[in-house]
C-alpha cells in the first residue's frame, strides 16, 4: 500500500484527490497538508512512502519545501501536481530532486501511473518535458536569462510579470512589501531590465505566462 502525503492549500483540490484514489487497493491518502510547513512538520512525525506536492503555496513555496524534504529524507519520492504548465516550473521542480511533474488539468489515470512508478523509484515526465530535460543537458545551448535567478526570485518574477504588485506578493507569499522590493531589484539585476513591463514581455515570450 503506498501511503500518500497530499500537499496542497485548497481543501477542495485535497478532497478531489481523495476521491479519484478512493477505492484503490495499491494507494490510500495516509494524510493531508495546507503549507508548506505543514508538510515537514508531517514528515517529521509519521511516515509516507510519496509526497503529492503542490508548488503555490502560503509561507514556503513547494519548490522550497521540496529543497528541505531531500536534505531531511532523500529517498522520499517527491511528485508535483500543479496548476502551473511544464514551461514555468517542471524543470526547476526535477532538478530540485522531484520524481515527476503533472499538471492539475492531468487526466486521473495519468496521477494513478505517476504515482505507482513514482513509488517504484522511477520518474515520471511527458514526453514534451522529456525534451525540455534533453536540451537542459546540452551543454553547448544557450541558458535563457531567467534560469540566473534562485528558486524563490524566478517565483517572484513571475508574480510580478504576471501584473501582481509587490504589496500583492507579500500578501500571498507571506513576507513583507520590503523584502519582495528586494527581490524585484535583483530580478531586474540579474535579467538586464528596468521596469516589471519589461518582465512581462520576456515571460509572455518565452512562454512563462500566459
Amino acid at each position: 500500500m503506498i501511503r500518500i502525503l497530499v500537499a496542497d492549500d485548497h481543501a477542495v483540490v485535497r478532497e478531489g484527490i481523495k476521491q479519484i484514489l478512493a477505492g484503490l487497493d495499491d494507494m490510500i491518502v495516509e494524510d493531508e497538508a495546507d503549507s508548506g510547513q505543514d508538510v515537514l512538520a508531517k514528515i517529521a512525525a509519521k511516515k509516507f512512502d510519496l509526497i503529492l506536492l503542490d508548488i503555490s503555496m502560503p509561507g514556503k513555496s513547494g519548490l522550497e519545501v521540496l529543497e528541505e524534504i531531500k536534505i531531511v529524507q532523500p529517498k522520499l519520492p517527491v511528485l508535483i501536481l500543479s496548476m502551473h504548465p511544464e514551461e514555468q516550473y517542471a524543470v526547476r521542480m526535477l532538478r530540485a530532486g522531484a520524481a515527476g511533474y503533472l499538471t492539475k488539468a492531468s487526466a486521473p489515470q495519468e496521477l494513478m501511473n505517476a504515482i505507482r512508478k513514482v513509488s517504484k523509484g522511477g520518474k515520471y515526465v511527458t514526453v514534451s518535458l522529456a525534451e525540455k530535460l534533453a536540451f537542459e543537458l546540452d551543454a553547448g545551448a544557450e541558458k535563457p536569462r531567467h534560469e540566473r535567478l534562485s528558486n524563490r526570485e524566478y517565483q517572484v518574477m513571475l508574480m510580478l510579470a504576471s501584473g501582481q504588485s509587490v504589496s500583492e506578493v507579500a500578501d500571498e507569499l507571506c513576507l513583507s512589501a520590503k523584502t519582495i522590493s528586494t527581490y524585484r531589484t535583483r530580478i531586474l539585476e540579474k535579467m538586464d531590465m528596468k521596469k516589471n513591463a519589461e518582465l512581462t514581455l520576456y515571460a509572455v515570450k518565452n512562454n512563462l505566462i500566459v
